[in-house]
């Protein structure tokens, strides 16, 4: 079967497409002949982690098609099932932080950029109906990222002021998606007045610059809960934005790792850090089921072929898209 396949060198350098042999799924397991496949972030931090040492890997955790084979104990699937494929390995409940063995798809095991794929049989679910297979095909991981660190660890209510800075990735666009359906008022930031407009259109009730004076910006509003996925570059300027006792819920760093945090000032302001990767499947459950009762969907900004995979990671790796990167398997 065709594939994306990282091997031999680090980075980019050191993926091909190439034929790689078809796998059958064993006891607990089901394998899925993709039609769509979804592109984040963390296949390029993959692309780091997967040494040129190891074996080859199939990169992608993201993936919707129909199921073609099934292993042995496995009840209640059937060949050609149109599914979804959720992302995250061997996390069932809803816990403070994921369980030992916890992995997700794409590393250290084979992934979606192929014409097939095997999972268990616990991380298929139907396909919204609602969805086109672009649409499913890019959802779950920037969904369930959103949905744990919104609602799980954000503990979102109606009528909350959010803040998200650096809207335009696919996760963003979703928070603010499932913010304002949850009733929340929803702030944004952007380098890019392109992105700002979505944001709008969406329903933010306001969007500017990240790099402007966010305190003359929200004209001293404050909020009590931000999102932060940026890192270094807007961390220190969402503490500030806070109300005393606000939260912020962090879940990537794309601008930095590291942080100088002034420990006094956090303090007095009761704040709470919180770091959240992921989700569980039964916060799986719960955004599918979200999504569906508000029909929301992924914003598209744009499908390649898999073999334009390089391209692909370009777009993303400059930030340039809005939205979420697809590819058509």
């Amino acid at each position: 079967m065709k594939a994306v396949v990282h091997a031999n060198k680090q980075g980019v350098a050191g993926l091909t497409i190439c034929e790689m042999d078809e796998m059958n799924p064993k006891a607990g397991e089901v394998r899925v002949k993709l039609k769509t496949a979804g592109l984040n972030h963390r296949d390029l931090f993959v692309l780091v982690r997967h040494q040129p040492t190891d074996p080859p890997l199939i990169i992608g955790s993201d993936g919707a098609g129909l199921v073609d084979a099934i292993g042995e104990g496995v009840d209640g699937i059937h060949v050609g099932d149109e599914v979804i494929i959720n992302p995250s390995l061997g996390w069932r409940e809803k816990t403070a932080a994921p369980p030992h063995g916890f992995e997700i798809l794409g590393l250290p095991f084979h992934g979606t950029f192929a014409e097939k794929v095997v999972v268990p049989a616990d991380n298929v679910a139907p396909k919204p109906a609602y969805l086109t297979w672009e649409e499913a095909g890019v959802l779950s991981l920037a969904g369930l990222t959103a949905y744990r660190a919104l609602f799980t660890q954000g503990q979102l209510r109606k009528g909350m002021k959010v803040l998200i800075p650096g809207i335009g990735s696919g996760v963003a666009l979703l928070l603010l998606q499932f913010a304002k359906s949850a009733g929340a008022t929803v702030y944004v930031t952007s380098r890019s007045e392109e992105k700002c407009r979505k944001a709008l259109e969406l329903g933010a009730h306001k969007a500017f610059d990240s790099n402007g004076d966010w305190e003359q910006e929200l004209g001293g509003e404050k909020m009590d809960l931000v999102i932060e996925c940026v890192g270094a570059a807007t961390f220190n300027k969402s503490l500030q934005q806070l109300i005393p006792g606000g939260t912020i819920v962090t879940f990537g760093a794309s601008a930095g790792d590291v942080v100088d945090l002034n420990l006094r000032d956090f303090f007095y302001g009761q704040y709470r850090l919180i770091g959240s990767t992921l989700g569980s499947a039964a916060e799986y459950k719960e955004m599918l089921e979200f999504i569906q009762h508000h029909q929301i969907k992924p914003i598209i900004d744009k499908m390649y072929p898999l073999d334009q995979f390089a391209e692909a990671l370009q777009r993303i790796e400059k930030a340039e898209q809005l939205g979420k990167i697809g590819f058509h398997i």
